[in-house]
């Protein structure tokens, strides 16, 4: 067998197997589009927003986005980049089929060292709080006469409590109040005195003031956008079409995503990529090669075996 025969046979291998890797990164989720700086997919987005998001298929055969929590796994309803943040719902926050029956709830909580943050956008509202280790008092009146409490104090005539968005009715007297906690953990102390809680996110609608922004039920996360010199270049249509920013998945060293391979810079960098197309993929992804990758496989086999036989 000649050393062309097999070197043009492993480069048919390898082109449909770098191809195939190209086309890994999926660009949505449902209805919701995957963008830089996230992924679903490892070795796609930024490193440092890897294994946060998964894409899960439901019973109804539905498209799901799910963000990854230490408090568990939410639904995201919606992403957003261009003010960037993320909107989860928590399955196990009040809602308004609850009514004042109280069901056992928990705190969501954010990794600390990923870039993401409670947005202060959220309002939240506490339930059935006990008076002894909570403050719960109408804020404009109690932060007159105790400003030096008032950031602690929930506050019982909040206009949340007293209009819950898509509830037909408010709770009365002290069992809702409202509280912008200013880390998780405030969160999570906060129930440990309080029988339940809510999100309200004021959402953006694009009408004149005051009636910009209404209420929705939700947790709104901001993230930030690792923005870096190699990724927009990667990303310039003017050199190569464009590709889409990814990493080494052991390295977790830039990667620019092309239809031609994965190169180091942007899509026109070949030099760089013929010495690299071997070394950069995305592992943990590729779970098969395509038919003609198969076929040609095949036939490398099949040469093998004609080879030795009349050598035979």
């Amino acid at each position: 067998m000649s050393f062309h025969s097999i070197s043009l046979l492993l480069t048919i291998i390898q082109l449909t197997v770098t191809n195939s890797q190209s086309t890994l990164c999926r660009t949505s989720c449902g209805s919701i589009p995957i963008q830089y700086p996230f992924s679903i997919d490892d070795g796609c987005g930024s490193p440092y927003y890897r294994y946060i998001l998964s894409c899960s298929i439901s019973s109804d055969h539905s498209h799901n986005l799910q963000l990854r929590t230490p408090s568990g796994i939410y639904l995201v309803h919606n992403v957003s980049y261009i003010d960037p943040h993320i909107v989860v719902t928590d399955p196990f926050m009040w809602n308004c089929e609850d009514g004042e029956s109280y069901r056992p709830t928990r705190p969501f909580s954010l990794d600390t060292s990923t870039r993401f943050k409670l947005s202060p956008q959220n309002q939240y509202l506490f339930f059935n709080c006990s008076e002894e280790k909570v403050i719960v008092k109408p804020k404009p009146a109690f932060c007159e006469r105790f400003p030096e409490h008032c950031d602690s104090s929930c506050d019982s005539a909040s206009y949340l409590c007293r209009h819950l968005p898509m509830c037909s009715f408010a709770m009365r007297g002290s069992s809702c109040c409202s509280y912008y906690p200013k880390a998780t953990e405030s969160l999570r102390l906060m129930l440990m005195y309080c029988s339940s809680y809510a999100s309200v996110y004021w959402r953006n609608v694009g009408a004149p003031q005051p009636y910009d922004q209404v209420p929705e039920y939700g947790i709104r996360v901001d993230f930030d956008v690792p923005v870096t010199t190699r990724c927009l270049q990667c990303q310039d249509q003017s050199k190569g079409g464009g590709g889409t920013c990814g990493f080494d998945t052991q390295t977790q060293s830039f990667l620019c995503l092309c239809k031609e391979g994965n190169f180091t810079t942007h899509c026109n960098d070949y030099d760089t990529a013929r010495q690299n197309r071997n070394v950069h993929v995305i592992a943990g992804t590729v779970t098969g090669i395509s038919a003609f990758g198969a076929l040609g496989i095949g036939a490398f086999i099949w040469y093998i075996k004609k080879v030795r036989v009349k050598a035979q």
